[in-house]
This record gives structure tokens, sequence and C-alpha cells, in this order.
């Protein structure tokens, strides 16, 4: 039988080799022709590799938060590092998963908003936001701002989520694609910060408090949302049908 630490190394060792799949396939949707084959395998391969990462990475952070050996002693700080290792990691790992999740559930449901309020969606929306509410209050305890930083932009992604299935009132046709957008990109900011603040620092443990890290991911995902949103709306504009949809290459569509 796996030892405690037996298994922890093990389930390293698989959320490596997940999130390496999804840290690189997550760049081939947003080169390749948008809709076209190529697009949609890479779509679903930086998908299913997320998914593995951020299931693995919740199962770690019991593990670091619950298990019976005393992990990275270098680390004097153990408030810090149930935070960074245990709480920040569930939360995202909760939220690469969850917007795996609704990336492709808009698309799925893209003829049929309502069912996105089904119970099924609701709750993985309801964990991010948990998990997301308790690791920004972990992070205010153990004076780590940028914990809360993390956790409130997470929040407000599922907000903006929910604004989208409940709102009344139908949007116009199309608005499902800049939503796949939006949440597949979260998912890649998610992953890369997970990487980069929790993977990355078992390594370099003194940049552990290093802005650039942590910003990075978000910066450089705000701006291909910007972009891309830009790019949809000009399409819009230019579109001879007032609502058409405008050309999947030019918003990012068709992952499934």
């Amino acid at each position: 039988m796996l030892t405690g630490m037996t298994l922890f190394h093990a389930l390293v060792l698989l959320h490596v080799v997940t999130g390496a799949v999804g840290l690189t396939a997550f760049w081939g949707p947003i080169v390749t022709k948008k809709g076209s084959l190529r697009h949609r395998k890479w779509g679903r391969a930086a998908c299913y590799g997320f998914l593995g990462a951020g299931a693995l990475a919740i199962a770690m952070s019991f593990l670091s938060l619950w298990g019976p050996e005393h992990r990275h002693p270098e680390i004097a700080d153990r408030d810090l590092f149930d935070g960074l290792f245990g709480w920040m990691m569930l939360y995202l790992g909760t939220l690469t998963v969850g917007f795996v999740d609704y990336g492709l559930a808009v698309v799925r449901h893209s003829r049929e908003r309502k069912a996105l309020r089904l119970f099924r969606y609701q709750a993985m929306i309801a964990a991010v936001i948990v998990t997301g509410a308790w690791c920004g209050i972990y992070g205010y305890r153990v004076g780590h701002p940028l914990m809360v930083l993390v956790a409130s932009i997470g929040i407000a992604a599922m907000l903006i989520q929910q604004r989208y299935i409940w709102r009344a009132a139908d949007f116009p046709k199309g608005t499902h694609v800049g939503e796949h957008f939006r949440a597949l990109i979260g998912m890649g900011i998610s992953a890369y910060t997970a990487f980069l603040s929790v993977g990355l620092i078992r390594l370099v443990p003194e940049h552990v408090f290093n802005p650039v890290i942590w910003a990075g991911p978000s910066v450089i995902g705000v701006g291909l949302i910007i972009g891309f949103t830009l790019q949809a709306k000009k399409a819009a504009a230019q579109s001879p049908t007032s609502g058409a949809r405008p050309h999947p290459q030019q918003v990012g569509d068709g992952l499934v």
C-alpha cells in the first residue's frame, strides 16, 4: 500500500504530466484557425490536460493540509505554507476545473442557456466561490495580499458567468462565443498562476512574494481577452446583418 509521501509524489508526477499537456496545448487554439479541426483538437487536449491537473491539485492540497508528513521544512512559516500549498492550491485547482467546465458548457448549451442553471453547473460555480473566498480570507490573515487578489479575480469571473446564465433577457446571437473564449483563457490564467506561484516556487522559494510571478499570467490573459473582444466587436460592427454572429475565426469559436 502506498505511504502518504509516496502517494503525494505519485500525484505530483501525474500532475506534472497532465499540467504539461495543458500548458503546452493551451496555445494551440489561440494560434490555429478558429473553428478548424486542429483548433478543436488542440482545445480538447488543453481542456483534458487542465482537468487532470486541476483534479490532482485538489488532491495534493488535501495531503498538504491534512497529510501526516511535514513537507518543505525550509519554509519556516507554516501558516504561509498552508496558505500557498494548501488553501490556494485547492482554490486554483477548483478554479481551473470550473473554467473548463463552463467554457465547454456554454458551447454545448449555446441554444438553451437555461441549462446552465442546473444544479450540476451551479454547484461547480459555488465551489469556486467558496474556495476562493476562504483563500482570500486566509491570505488576509497571514498577510499575503496576492492571495487575496488572485481569489478576488476568480470570484469576479464567476459572478460575470452568473450574469450570463441568469439574465432574463436574451443576449445577442453569438454571445456564448465570448463566454467560451473568456472562460478558457481564464483556465489558462489559473493554471499558469498555479504553476508559477506554487509549482515553480517549490524550486525557488525565495521568490514566493515576487509580484511578477503572480501577476504575469493575469496580465497576458487579460490582454488576450481584451484583444479578441475588440476583434469581435469590430467584426460585429462590419457585419451586413444586424445581430449576425461574427466570423468564428475572429472570436475563437468552435472548441467542441
